[in-house]
């Protein structure tokens, strides 16, 4: 079958083209922004990338077009799709028909850590012997890919691990995407506005988790955090469903992790009170304990052993984008990370201010996301950054609000920079060895982190 993917390149499409090669299907696919490096992933795999979405992109005729959630009417693609009567449908449901159908879809759902805890996870069912397929919406150090079949070790042993996004499937179904995945283990690991280019409120995101809660069989598991108010609002709803509670340093949740450092680098984990392991591994920050303990406990419903799984953590490589170190130059560490929302800028610099102590912290910020755009979150931003010594928030051009009431709220050093050149020289300038330096966007971020790296080389 001819398959061709209408906004191919975004982390989701990306992933399901890969799948799609996979099952042996002929893949061609068309995006405005294609460059690596999903280009070249796609391209490796024998995927014919087009630039734009003119018409002719689907000439001659495709058996199915598979339309990402980007697309929008009017599009000339989209347009000639629509008056050519050519079938289509959206991602999620091509994931669900010709992928998940028959498989115990373990699923990983959140405001945070989604593509974290999805790799988690799949690591520890790849190092348990269980060859999962996976879709990740992000780029794993641990896999060549971002996404893979997976083989069947036997008939009840078949499993998919998938990103479970809240966000709308497409222009022609307003449903989250992870309403098609019907899974049988779940992770709901927090929940807070966000999205707001496509949610008015917290109760309208909190009724599309409430449609995935409907879709969990009885004899399926749910894991969530004991201390999350708003997936407990969701729950209240209706759950048919048994559920695992996790927490840290909590003792009346099922699973428990008891922090051995407090950066988070080491972890013993309990369960039902008793000691089942400990974590030794290079992530910090209490969110990614909780990301693990979440896995650990959903690798547990498949017939992972606690100890198996706390030794595959203690080996996971991490993934690239979450405080990854990109390098160090003159003992000046650089990091990149995908912080898209307050609670992850603050829970990623609380990790970083517990890993490195009292060195000097710089934190660079971008607020991209459509949720931060529109300044949905500013009152919170100034007070996310906080453990940070150094704050620079970079106001791009187009931005829809001003940045200047955030400095005014900020209890610690904090400018506004509207030239990334701005940024690169003052970091180069002032930056000393012993500092780290964490750079947040859930975009390109204009090459700042390459570019800063290429400064402090020249000094």
């Amino acid at each position: 079958m001819h398959l061709h993917i209408l906004g191919i390149c975004g982390t989701f499409m990306g992933s399901l083209a890969l799948l799609a090669r996979e099952l042996g299907h002929t893949v061609t696919g068309s995006d405005q922004n294609v460059y690596p490096p999903m280009s070249t992933q796609l391209e490796a795999a024998g995927i014919a990338l087009m630039q734009g979405y003119a018409a002719s992109h689907l000439q001659p005729h495709p058996d199915l077009v598979i339309v990402g959630n980007a697309m929008k009417r009017g599009i000339d693609a989209v347009e000639y799709m629509l008056n050519a009567g050519l079938p289509y449908t959206s991602g999620p449901q091509f994931l669900s028909d010709y992928v998940l159908r028959g498989r115990h879809v373990l699923a990983v759902a959140g405001t945070h850590g989604k593509t974290t805890t999805t790799t988690m996870l799949a690591w520890i069912l790849d190092q348990a012997g269980l060859n999962p397929g996976f879709l990740i919406g992000g780029v794993p150090l641990c896999f060549s890919h971002s996404a893979r079949l997976g083989g069947e070790v036997n008939a009840e042993k078949n499993y998919f691990v998938v990103e479970a996004d809240e966000y709308d499937s497409a222009f022609f179904d307003k449903r989250s995407k992870f309403v098609h995945y019907q899974p049988r283990t779940a992770i709901l690991n927090n929940l807070e506005f966000d999205h707001a280019d496509i949610f008015d409120d917290l109760a309208a995101i909190q009724k599309q988790f409430h449609h995935l809660v409907r879709t969990i069989p009885s004899e399926g598991q749910i894991i969530a955090p004991i201390t999350e108010n708003h997936i407990d609002e969701v729950l209240d709803m209706g759950c048919w469903t048994p559920v695992q509670r996790t927490a840290i340093g909590e003792n009346k949740a099922d699973w428990q992790a008891e922090l051995l450092h407090e950066d988070g680098s080491q972890f013993k984990v309990m369960h039902q009170g008793e000691e089942a392991g400990t974590v030794n591994w290079s992530m910090s920050g209490q969110h990614s304990v909780s990301n693990g303990l979440a896995a650990i406990a959903a690798a547990y419903h498949v017939g992972v052993s606690p100890q198996q799984a706390c030794e595959a953590l203690s080996n996971f490589a991490g993934i690239k984008r979450r405080m990854e170190l990109l390098g160090t130059i003159d003992g000046i560490d650089v990091y990149d990370d995908f912080a898209h929302h307050p609670t992850a800028i603050e829970t990623t610099l609380d990790g970083a201010r517990k890993k490195i102590g009292q060195r000097k912290l710089w934190a660079i910020i971008e607020p991209r996301s459509n949720t931060m755009r529109m300044g949905s979150h500013k009152d919170n931003l100034a007070h996310s950054a906080r453990m940070a010594d150094e704050v620079i928030w970079y106001q791009p051009e187009g931005l829809d609000w001003d940045l200047s009431p955030v400095i005014a709220a900020s209890t610690n050093s904090a400018t506004i920079s509207q030239q990334l050149e701005q940024i690169i020289s003052r970091v180069q300038q002032q930056a000393q060895s012993g500092d780290a330096i964490v750079i947040m966007s859930n975009g390109g971020f204009g090459g700042l982190h390459q570019k800063i790296i290429a400064a402090l080389k020249s000094r």
